[in-house]
């Protein structure tokens, strides 16, 4: 499959590795250009790209960059992408630490939601409270006891099923979170947020979340 990542830091760089060793064919692009990733492409098989150019084809893109940076990513970004292509995010509102404050979040928007404004695009939540070493350590075969679950929202059932099957292929269950405006159960904060258990243990997790940010995560 052809597969997108804008974004090259810790997650999208884990996720690069495993993609590519599983065989999907992935663009990865970062706001530095391509010129600094000519190392994980040796080390991967990817291709780097320029920002404008990582959707291309692509039947899923994963968006991994600051939620700051969201605002600023090139106007179409996503435009050459393939016909109903399924956008991944896995981005986390850290205002204290590096977002500085963004009014519809604080005001109670889901932080996927606000994403979704600003790319014009539809997304899934995913990712978003995973270690990235685990990306690469963690992955067990399916039926495993005991295998890590990871949480996913968004709107549209078909998209959201091909990314619960891109990580299941990745060695991971996953629990269906529901809608993007259910999303705020895995924000930075919720129990869920940094799991590392099965699928009973996401379930559990998220029906104990409470949508009042605390705050440690609040401007």
């Amino acid at each position: 499959m052809k597969i997108g990542i804008i974004g090259a830091g810790n997650i999208g760089g884990n996720l690069t590795r495993r993609l590519t060793a599983l065989g999907h064919e992935v663009s990865v692009a970062n706001s530095r250009g391509p010129q600094t990733l000519t190392a994980l492409a040796a080390e991967t098989g990817a291709t780097p790209v320029d920002v404008t150019e990582a959707a291309k084809d692509a039947r899923i893109v994963v968006v991994t960059i600051p939620l700051k940076a969201v605002p600023v990513l090139p106007s179409g970004v996503l435009d050459g992408a393939a016909p109903g292509a399924v956008v991944i995010d896995t981005g986390n509102y850290y205002p204290q630490e590096r977002d500085g404050r963004i009014a519809a979040i604080e005001d109670g928007l889901p932080e996927s939601r606000w994403t979704e404004q600003q790319i014009g695009h539809p997304v899934i939540k995913a990712f978003n409270g995973t270690y990235a070493q685990d990306i690469l350590d963690r992955g067990r075969p399916q039926g495993s006891t005991g295998r890590q679950a990871l949480p996913v929202a968004g709107d549209d059932t078909a998209a959201k099923q091909a990314v619960r099957d891109l990580i299941d292929e990745l060695g991971f269950d996953t629990v269906d979170a529901g809608g993007l405006d259910d999303s705020w159960r895995q924000q930075p904060g919720t129990p869920v947020y940094g799991s590392r258990g099965d699928a009973d243990v996401i379930v559990k997790e998220l029906a104990e979340a409470s949508p009042e940010r605390t705050s440690q995560w609040r401007a």
